[in-house]
């Protein structure tokens, strides 16, 4: 048996001039260190070596609306043969099996930890990350069904139109880059996917969270590392004593941990600390809760200000979700392991093209928030499409510095902060009746 990354080296391979301006960015060494660590193997050379594979898994998430056979042909990714210029539908599918999700989400990660490296827009010296959850759906089969598990809403449980994917997304919010992921079936809780995210971001950051994560198992793995802080928005009805007061709103306090979490985690202490910034806007009171006790290192209004910037991650999972997915109904995967590596292919399409956008950045002298994600993300798919059309090696620079001139039109104007929205639904149920879900309903009792 030979490895694929072995395989890769002698035989002919995509050309990097089809890849376009992405190419740079995704380093062919940490696919062959992702078949390593997985054990992925070929028994012979193939029309379709890892590497030709790895990058129709990323054309499949950005051109989500082709099939599978006509990404392979824009990418070019087949190794021609007399008379057979193209992979049949049925070797792309078989390929896309031998390499399997662990190793594209291998290469995801590996990549993540250096490209997040690159984002350098801090806040008082610390990295600022938010980690918060959502879900995709994916292809209604049984498979996925038993697997993924569906969502059950109402008196009736009704059930979602299909099964859905659980995901849980560390992102630095000042580039928009993910910088860890987390996936699973929608039966497990988004705080379970969270647990490794929130013990293993960097020392001196501070990491962004919403409401649901004001538990203290949640909040101490946070501070567990020197240097690491939280920043979350309280419950309504949760409940502190004050030790100290900085200024009339901005206290030290301390908080009960409750019976409940010390029974299943007897380490955790019986109360812990936390300061609490009140604040008001037009829709009521709020409070923070926060590790960064210091007032005269952390001002308490400069802290309400960085909170807003949770809201960064939800941009960014529209933008998967609007943009590289194109708002489609469910990812195309039928299976659970396709699912899984579809899901990984998009979150490493995303961020391709994100890395890009900070460079641009760095190169216009903007944040990384100013660069339009829907003009990169056309242009990119524009490149491809020029980088095929059989012009030559010679005409890349020629499309990359057009590529880079044309989107800096698209730098996009400073945001008004002033701005507020009501959280509304944009577009109502349609008045056709529902498919039914029925042989998917919860037994009630």
């Amino acid at each position: 048996m030979t490895l694929i990354a072995d395989v890769s080296r002698v035989v002919e391979r995509l050309p990097v001039e089809n890849l376009g301006a992405l190419s740079r960015w995704l380093d062919e060494a940490w696919l062959e260190e992702g078949l390593h660590a997985t054990g992925t193997t070929t028994l012979r050379k193939r029309r379709l070596p890892a590497w030709q594979v790895l990058w129709l898994i990323v054309g499949m998430a950005m051109m989500s609306g082709r099939s599978m056979a006509q990404v392979a042909t824009r990418l070019g990714v087949a190794i021609p043969r007399a008379g057979k210029p193209e992979v049949a539908p049925s070797a792309l599918v078989q390929a896309r099996q031998r390499i399997g999700a662990d190793v594209v989400s291998y290469v995801f990660q590996r990549a993540a930890e250096v490209w997040g490296k690159a984002a350098t827009h801090t806040w008082r010296g610390l990295e600022v990350f938010a980690v918060d959850g959502t879900t995709l759906r994916v292809a209604d089969s049984d498979e996925n069904h038993a697997h993924f598990g569906r969502h059950y809403a109402g008196l009736q449980r009704t059930a979602s139109s299909h099964p859905l994917l659980r995901m849980v997304v560390a992102s630095n919010v000042r580039s928009r880059m993910f910088v860890a992921a987390e996936l699973g079936p929608f039966t497990t809780s988004e705080l379970a996917l969270a647990k490794p995210l929130l013990a293993t971001l960097p020392a001196a950051a501070v990491v962004i969270l919403d409401r649901l994560y004001t538990g203290a198992p949640q909040l101490l793995l946070v501070t567990a590392e020197a240097g690491r802080h939280y920043l979350v928005r309280a419950k309504k009805r949760q409940r502190w004593t004050v030790l100290e007061t900085y200024a009339a709103h901005d206290h030290l306090v301390e908080l009960t941990v409750s019976d409940e979490a010390r029974r299943a985690d007897p380490s955790l202490p019986r109360t812990w600390r936390a300061r609490a910034i009140t604040y008001v806007t037009e829709r009521g009171q709020h409070t923070l809760l926060t590790s960064l006790v210091d007032p005269a290192a952390y001002p308490a209004r400069e802290i309400v200000d960085l909170y807003r910037e949770r809201w960064e991650i939800e941009l960014a999972y529209d933008e998967v979700k609007t943009g590289v997915l194109a708002q489609r109904v469910a990812l195309r995967s039928r299976t659970v392991d396709g699912v899984y590596q579809e899901a990984w292919g998009v979150l490493l399409a995303y961020n391709l093209v994100r890395r890009e956008m900070l460079e641009l950045a760095t190169e216009a002298g903007v944040p990384p928030a100013r660069i339009s994600f829907t003009a990169a993300l056309y242009y990119v798919l524009d490149e491809w499409h020029w980088c095929t059309l059989g012009d030559g090696i010679g005409a890349i620079p020629k499309h990359l510095r057009a590529l880079r001139e044309t989107i800096r039109r698209f730098i996009l104007p400073p945001r008004r902060s002033d701005r507020r929205f009501d959280r509304v639904v944009k577009r109502k149920e349609s008045t056709y009746p529902r498919k039914s879900t029925a042989r998917h309903a919860k037994p009630t009792n």
